[in-house]
């Protein structure tokens, strides 16, 4: 199986390109993005060294069915996907916040919350919450992408002091955050899952606010399922999360965080193989539908095709 690992094209009008962690972005005449969603696979900010075949597949589909159904309520980037791993798209001018949205206390928030602070980002929250509980209604944390190193935390009345989005935009991500969340959390519902957070990316481009990159993804998002949730609280026991967690979770068995020293552990076909059944898996279950395995004998040749014949069309 041949796995997208890294892509290095020059496209008809192509006028800059940008490496990501798991996403190579071309831009082209200053007005279109063709973001090629490779196979690479990135845990603990590092970049692992085997691509998984089919992971990039997975996030663009999964992306594209999201963007798609979510279009009645914000214009999100999209022009097309001419191949199950890219998508073309608007070029917009990226605000530099990501509304990150939660409906339960888990992860980052529980982690504040458990170390004593009961205010996230500005929003307060109630006394005697657990990990995991849903939260009296959905709360907005939003971080700052940061220049170098992690995202941070900041609040709506840092943003708006500091101008890094007016209040008559930043009113209006809000907007659309809590009804993309709203969305998302029914569709999830039908497919016997609970969204439990997730953030979003918005840009602007002719004075028009876009919904951008990948949404409801199991990389941008965290699931868990709807099926013995309240008993698992309960008992205070973990959530059966639907998630890259198995992968963090496999390298931490294997001595692996990230740190200074540590070795990521061999990638043998049967790891890879396992994570790329993995990855399918999640597809089926979020968005309900079979997943075909596009073919990838010629992978490089196949989107570099894909996007050509694309472009002419713009």
């Amino acid at each position: 199986m041949q796995a997208i690992n890294q892509t290095q094209f020059q496209f008809p009008g192509q006028t800059a390109y940008y490496k990501g962690k798991v996403r190579d972005v071309y831009t082209i005449n200053n007005q279109h993005l063709v973001m090629i969603v490779t196979d690479r696979i990135s845990a603990f900010d590092v970049v692992l060294p085997e691509a998984i075949p089919y992971k990039g597949q997975v996030l663009n589909q999964i992306a594209a069915h999201f963007l798609e159904a979510t279009s009645d309520i914000v214009p999100n980037w999209v022009v097309s996907v001419p191949d199950p791993s890219v998508t073309i798209g608007k070029m917009c001018e990226p605000f530099k916040v990501e509304m990150v949205i939660r409906g339960y206390l888990a992860g980052h928030a529980w982690r504040e919350y458990s170390a004593g602070k009961r205010q996230v980002c500005g929003v307060s929250l109630p006394e005697g919450l657990k990990e995991n509980d849903k939260l009296p209604e959905p709360i907005i944390t939003p971080t700052t992408k940061a220049a170098v190193g992690h995202d941070e935390d900041i609040s709506k009345e840092d943003i708006l002091a500091k101008g890094i989005v007016s209040a008559a935009d930043y009113e209006q991500l809000e907007q659309y955050t809590k009804a993309l969340f709203a969305r998302g959390t029914e569709i999830a519902a039908q497919r016997g899952l609970i969204l439990v957070d997730t953030k979003y990316e918005f840009g602007k481009a002719d004075g028009t606010i876009y919904l951008i990159d990948e949404i409801h993804t199991p990389d941008s998002s965290r699931y868990f399922y709807s099926e013995g949730y309240q008993e698992r609280q309960q008992n205070n026991e973990p959530q059966k999360q639907l998630s890259k967690e198995f992968v963090r979770k496999w390298l931490i068995e294997n001595g692996f965080q990230g740190k200074d020293g540590q070795t990521v552990p061999e990638m043998t076909p049967e790891i890879v193989k396992s994570i790329s059944d993995r990855y399918i898996e999640l597809f089926e279950q979020i968005t309900g539908k079979p997943f075909v395995k596009s073919d990838n004998q010629n992978v490089l040749v196949r989107v570099e095709n894909a996007v050509k014949h694309a472009l002419e069309g713009l």
